[in-house]
């Protein structure tokens, strides 16, 4: 499902004109960027946990020259399911 889609699909279960949804799923997708951004856990009950995850520095090699190279540490968004959502994709 692309963004117009989910869109589309959030104006007619919701029953609001689409211009509607599309101000709700960016103001939705903005706040849960701006909350990680600062480091925050965004957790929504029933569908899922949105995190940062911390990836430790590490060596790697080149895999063109075989040089051994240092690769530095980074945040990783993440997601969880939550246990509806496993169930109900297990279904």
């Amino acid at each position: 499902m692309t963004r117009a889609e989910l869109i589309v699909a959030v104006a007619d279960k919701a029953r609001i004109d689409r211009k509607t949804a599309e101000k709700a799923v960016a103001a939705t997708f903005d706040t849960i960027r701006e909350s990680m951004v600062k480091g925050d856990k965004v957790q929504v009950l029933g569908f899922g946990t949105f995190e940062n995850r911390t990836r430790a520095a590490r060596k790697g090699r080149n895999p063109r020259t075989g040089e051994e190279i240092n690769i530095a540490a980074s945040n990783l968004p993440s997601f969880k399911a939550g246990k509806s959502l496993k169930e109900a994709c297990n279904q």
